[in-house]
Formats: C-alpha cells, sequence, structure tokens
C-alpha cells in the first residue's frame, strides 16, 4: 500500500460512554460490523463495512468522561515534526506523540479555532481499508469559529492550498494537497445557526446507499436530525447527532443534483 500523503484523512474513531450501544446504532444506521475488543489499548474496537477496516469506537479513560464526538486523524510521516509545526503555528499539543504497538504512532492537538484533530503516522495500521462507498468514510468539514485562523494554520502544518468557494453567501474552502492536487478537507465558516456553546469541530461524513432511509434509522434508534436531508452537487446528504452526542453526517454520493461549484485558488 502506497503511504497516503501528508495530511490525508486516514482514520476516525470515537469515544463513547455506552459502548455497546454506540456499536448497536452505528451497526443499525452504517451496517458496521465489529472486531475483537482490545483490552490490551483500553478497549480499542475496529468497526468494519463489509470487511474492510472503516473506523473505530472506545470507551473513555478515566477522567476523560463527556460528550462523545468523532476524531479525524491526519496522516504524518513524522508525527513528532509534524507535532512541532502544530506548536510553531499556534496549536494546542493535547497528546504527545505515542507509540501504539506496532500499529503506528498517534498524537491530539487543537487548532487556533478550537476544532480537536489527531495525527497518525502508521505502522502496521495503515488507516483506513475503503472509503467514498457506503459505509466509509467519505469526507469531513472543519466547522470553524475563526476560519481565517484555521485556514493559516492547516496550510502551514500540512502541504494544503486553499480553493475557495466563488459564492459571496457562503464562506467554504476546500483544500487540495499540493502534490498530487486531491481534495483533502473541507472548512465551513459556522454562522449564528450554530448555538454559541458549541465549539469549532471537525464533522466527519460516512457513506450511505440513501439517505432518507439512513436518516429514519438513525432517528428511530434515539438519533437527533440537524441539517437536511438536502441535495447538493457532492450528494444527498444530512447531519445527525448520535443518541451519545456525537456529531456526523450521512452522504449518499451518488445521488447529486446541480453543478459542481466554482472553486478559485487561495494560496
Amino acid at each position: 500500500m502506497t503511504a497516503p500523503a501528508e495530511g490525508t484523512p486516514i482514520w476516525a474513531d470515537a469515544m463513547f460512554g455506552e459502548l455497546e450501544g454506540a456499536k448497536r446504532f452505528y451497526g443499525d444506521v452504517l451496517g458496521w460490523t465489529f472486531g475483537e475488543t482490545s483490552s490490551e489499548y483500553g478497549n480499542y474496537t475496529q468497526a468494519f463495512s463489509d470487511g474492510k477496516a472503516v473506523a473505530a469506537v472506545v470507551p473513555p479513560m478515566p477522567g476523560q468522561e463527556g460528550q462523545s464526538a468523532w476524531c479525524l486523524y491526519l496522516a504524518s510521516s513524522d508525527a513528532a515534526a509534524t507535532v512541532g509545526r502544530i506548536r510553531e503555528n499556534g496549536g494546542e499539543v493535547l497528546m504527545e506523540p505515542m507509540r501504539v504497538g506496532d500499529f503506528g504512532t498517534m498524537a491530539l492537538a487543537r487548532e487556533p479555532a478550537g476544532a480537536v484533530f489527531g495525527v497518525w503516522q502508521g505502522g502496521t495500521h495503515e488507516g483506513f481499508e475503503a472509503t467514498a462507498r457506503p459505509g466509509a468514510y467519505c469526507w469531513a468539514d472543519v466547522f470553524s469559529r475563526e476560519p481565517e485562523k484555521t485556514d493559516a494554520f492547516l496550510t502551514a502544518v500540512f502541504p494544503y492550498r486553499a480553493q475557495r468557494m466563488a459564492d459571496s453567501e457562503v464562506d467554504f474552502v476546500v483544500f487540495r494537497n499540493r502534490e498530487g492536487g486531491d481534495r483533502v478537507l473541507g472548512r465551513m465558516r459556522m454562522t449564528e445557526d450554530f448555538p454559541p456553546e458549541v465549539p469549532s469541530y471537525i464533522n466527519v461524513n460516512f457513506g450511505v446507499d440513501d439517505c432518507d432511509a439512513a436518516v429514519r434509522r438513525a432517528t428511530d434508534r434515539g438519533g437527533v436530525l440537524r441539517f437536511g436531508p438536502m441535495d447538493t452537487p457532492f450528494g444527498r446528504f444530512a447531519a445527525l447527532s448520535d443518541p451519545q452526542g456525537a456529531a456526523f453526517t450521512v452522504i449518499d454520493m451518488a445521488r447529486s443534483e446541480g453543478p459542481m461549484p466554482k472553486l478559485v485558488d487561495v494560496t
């Protein structure tokens, strides 16, 4: 497997106080099955879609209890060097690089506007085994209260170039990898529609084969619909919170509507 480009979304996991409840919910909504719990690594449990590893769930460590949230990990060839750039550019390191057996090295950080993310330097665990299909990771957006800070930070820490959507009513940026040009991540300005107590965060999108049916499954099982379903050029999507409060989005990428928006280079 070719090593992913620096800054590529490579993995996602979430802490849940009710681990079995989370497994039931995501198993029903996204069709996930779950591997054996690894007691050696804090009961970390991988989720699978059609036999491919797509995410993981884990109970909180003592003292880390709180509202559940999905964490997106960005690829690094040298976690210590990435953490150094995070500090140099105004980010906060929440967890220093830590070796996780032979699986790889992880770190956790907060960008200057407040969104938390992970860094992963792969070992035997190279990240997602499937993406951009039903049941798997498809995309992620940084919802930022201070987008200027977020944009400057991300393009300094990772080899991204930014492109802004050419729409005066929407402040949305797409980050592309400078080397391959692939779209990597989105950034959306948080508006007054977001309650003031909601901090900047990264929203993870998981694929489904029918957005409306996935929303029904989620709400029938205690999830909360936050926005949508809505047709876009990227697919039909809906924003949800699971019963333990973790925000995520479901998207049917096969059902798109309208022309792709024009993007203008920023950096």
